[in-house]
Formats: structure tokens, C-alpha cells, sequence
């Protein structure tokens, strides 16, 4: 058997995310069945992470293993392109690997994008790919609340109820807040998360730059370690996975 990495760009608007799901669509499902299709044997494919429903990816990371030796890798991606063409879903490159990568276990970071347009005029080119918030947000402050972020420590208040990670505790290598006219851009890095905690940060921060928090709420909510004070999450359409790197 022969082991092949995957990477992807998708639209997440239509899908119910990454992880296959019955009677509903989702990334993983379409893949598989398309290489699949263009290999002649049943491919199980794993990804680096489940992104929810409505979320994107610039750059997901996946592997699949397969009997064959797929050599001219330029044409394969074309034809598994050409069958993905009724769907928002590309695959940019292949690569083969070691028998032992693992596209979510050898991961050592993964970067998410959370994507924010400042302004009253309704969204048309970026609809459904960017949150739309009307009221003027403080941006500087947001850096502030990003601030108390960076580092190791227990994201609970961040954390779905459905999460099933170990532990709640988690290093935020990278926090970032660009400003370009009316997009807001927040990066996040980290070698992982938990369920749902990059929109919570990102809605919980949304709470701070309005105003409806102070920077010390901010703070008490955070290191508080419940979900019951966290801020509604994010909507999924402003999010993206960007890049996983090994």
C-alpha cells in the first residue's frame, strides 16, 4: 500500500463539514468517492481536522492509502479535478509519504483564519465567506483581548458542550489582528484546538471590540472556565482553515 497526502480548498456554504455524515453531504464523502471512482478501489480518506458545516479551507491537509503507485501525479490531479468540478472543492497538490504519516496525528500546526467585513452596506462578492457586523468595532481593543489569549492555557470557556478532547488546555502559539480598511483579519495558530474555539474567541473578542465588554470582563469571562459566560460563537462562514503544517 502506498500512502499519498492530499492538499484541499473548499467551500464549506453547502456541506455539513469535513467528517462524513449519513443522508448529508460533506467533504469527506465527495473525496472519497471520487478517487474512489478515478483509483477503481474503495479509498478511505482522513483528514486533519473535521471543520464544522459552513466552514472553509484555503489549504486542508489529507492522506489516503491506496494499491497503486500514482506516478504522473500532474494528470491525476486533473482528472480527480475534472470529476470534482460540480463541486466547490479542488485539490491542489499530492505527495506521496512514509507509510507512518498521519495527516492529523503528524501534524505539529495548524493555522485558522477568521475573516470579519466592518461596514453598513450588505455583503454581496463576500457573502457567506466573511461575517458581516454593521456596528464599528474597536479593533485596538480586540489586540488587547487577543493579548490575554497567547499562550498555554484551559480554553473551557471556549470549548463546545460536545467537545471531546482530553483536555481542555491548549497552547495559542500565534494570535493575530490585522486591519485593511473595512476587513478584520484574525489568525490563529496552534498545534490544535478544541471544538468550536476558534469562533468563540472570535465572538467573545466581537463582544469586546463593540463595547458590550470591558477588558477586564474580557479577562474574568476567559479565565472563568465556563461556557455558560463565553459570547455566542462566530457564524462558520467567516472561518477557514489556512494551513497545516508537519
Amino acid at each position: 500500500m502506498f500512502t499519498y497526502q492530499i492538499k484541499i480548498e473548499y467551500l464549506g456554504t453547502n456541506f455539513v463539514g469535513w467528517q462524513r455524515q449519513k443522508n448529508n453531504l460533506s467533504v469527506q464523502e465527495v473525496l472519497e468517492k471520487v478517487l474512489s471512482k478515478r483509483l477503481k478501489e474503495k479509498i478511505t480518506i482522513i483528514g486533519s481536522g473535521r471543520t464544522d458545516a459552513g466552514v472553509h479551507a484555503t489549504e486542508q491537509s489529507a492522506h489516503f492509502k491506496t494499491k497503486q503507485h500514482i506516478d504522473d501525479r500532474d494528470t491525476f490531479i486533473s482528472s480527480v479535478n475534472f470529476f470534482l468540478n460540480k463541486y466547490p472543492i479542488s485539490i491542489l497538490s499530492i505527495k506521496k509519504k512514509s507509510k507512518e504519516f498521519h495527516a492529523r496525528y503528524s501534524a505539529i500546526k495548524r493555522t485558522y483564519k477568521y475573516f470579519i467585513i466592518n461596514r453598513r452596506s450588505s455583503l454581496v462578492i463576500e457573502k457567506n465567506k466573511a461575517w458581516h457586523i454593521r456596528k464599528k468595532i474597536n479593533v485596538e481593543l480586540m489586540k488587547k483581548g487577543a493579548k490575554i489569549l497567547k499562550g498555554t492555557h484551559d480554553f473551557s470557556t471556549f470549548r463546545s458542550s460536545s467537545c471531546t478532547a482530553k483536555s481542555p488546555v491548549k497552547t495559542l502559539n500565534k494570535v493575530n489582528i490585522k486591519k485593511n480598511k473595512n476587513k478584520i483579519v484574525l489568525i490563529f495558530v496552534s498545534k490544535s484546538f478544541l471544538q468550536q474555539q476558534v469562533r468563540s474567541m472570535v465572538g467573545s473578542l466581537k463582544y469586546l471590540g463593540e463595547g458590550k465588554w470591558s477588558l477586564d470582563y474580557f479577562r474574568k469571562v476567559f479565565l472563568s472556565k465556563k461556557r455558560s459566560m463565553c459570547a455566542p460563537p462566530a457564524p462558520a462562514c467567516g472561518l477557514y482553515l489556512h494551513k497545516v503544517n508537519y
